[in-house]
């Protein structure tokens, strides 16, 4: 039994409105003109801000499709969940604005809803090639959510079998 979490739940009811129920179906693109984002390519550290109350995500055109993906999920975050201009926040506030950006960008990008639908069970090298290249993500970013899935999933196992 696995019980999600708020961000887990907010991206899985976030894309099953939208019709996102497959890892084909993820598009940054698409995915923005839904949600009344701007996106843009430029050649600067990818980042988020609204202007006149409207959010525009820039995308670093530097990184591989992968890295502009996981880009794109992590300055998400920030449009959907935070306010405020980081130069006038507290180093301790951003900083947390920054781990909940990153905890959402390994949820968006690769769903717990849909590896939950694949029976992901491990993470060997196959596994995660598979996962990388089913998502479109970096080896190393697949490895990592491979992990946190399963110790997720080891751990609710382990409570609910108590």
């Amino acid at each position: 039994m696995y019980i999600m979490s708020h961000t887990e739940d907010f991206i899985k009811d976030m894309y099953l409105r939208f019709g996102i129920m497959k890892p084909q179906h993820l598009n940054q693109l698409q995915l923005a003109r839904r949600l009344g984002i701007k996106i843009f390519n430029w050649e600067e550290t990818s980042r988020a801000l609204f202007l006149k109350d409207k959010p525009y995500i820039f995308i670093d055109a530097r990184l591989s499709k992968e890295e502009q993906w996981q880009d794109f999920c992590h300055e998400l975050a920030h449009v959907l969940m935070h306010s405020g201009h980081q130069a006038w926040l507290p180093p301790l506030f951003i900083e947390y604005q920054e781990s909940k950006a990153n905890n959402f960008m390994y949820h968006a990008c690769i769903p717990t809803f849909m590896l939950e639908n694949l029976k992901i069970e491990d993470y060997f090298y196959s596994t995660v090639l598979k996962v990388s290249k089913l998502f479109h993500v970096e080896y190393d970013f697949a490895f990592k959510r491979l992990q946190k899935y399963i110790h997720n999933k080891t751990f609710m196992q382990s409570l609910h079998s108590k």
